[in-house]
């Protein structure tokens, strides 16, 4: 079993233990964290979700081994994957709820090459289907932005 902070961390303060929805617990996390001011600045962000990436790979990891493959407990991906979804664009109610509905679907339909990540095994894997989905959301966001669907 691992540590309680390696718990804390990869559960994404223990939303990951929630009894439903651990992935829309987690992203919710998620977008609470982006929602603290400054953090939208590329200049928080990048390192928080380069910072959040190496050590959820190896958080990821070690719950695996405990829980099994891509365990519900790990949401930390959840919560890169929903601030990359918010990097570099403008921070707004209506953006933000967006790009949260548009990285659940993301996250749930798992295109490619999310799908292929989400089928490895380890911490790397658990990790980068998720960045994927949150690029793929973060470019439809843009679109959206630049069609002006969303503002």
């Amino acid at each position: 079993m691992p540590v309680w902070y390696v718990r804390a961390f990869a559960s994404g303060l223990f939303s990951g233990y929630f009894p439903v929805a651990t992935g829309t617990v987690g992203s919710a996390v998620g977008l609470l964290i982006y929602l603290i001011p400054g953090f939208e600045h590329p200049y928080i962000m990048m390192p928080a979700c380069f910072a959040v990436l190496l050590l959820g790979i190896a958080a990821a990891d070690q719950m695996e081994k405990t829980y099994g493959h891509d365990p519900a407990e790990v949401t930390i991906d959840e919560i890169l994957g929903m601030w990359i979804s918010l990097l570099f664009l403008p921070k707004s109610v209506l953006i933000s709820v967006a790009a949260f509905v548009l990285f659940r679907l993301m996250d749930i339909l798992k295109p490619f090459p999310a799908r292929r990540f989400d089928a490895a095994r380890g911490g790397f894997g658990i990790m980068f289907d998720d960045v994927v989905a949150g690029t793929y959301t973060n470019l439809l966001t843009h679109l959206l932005l630049a069609l002006g669907l969303v503002s």
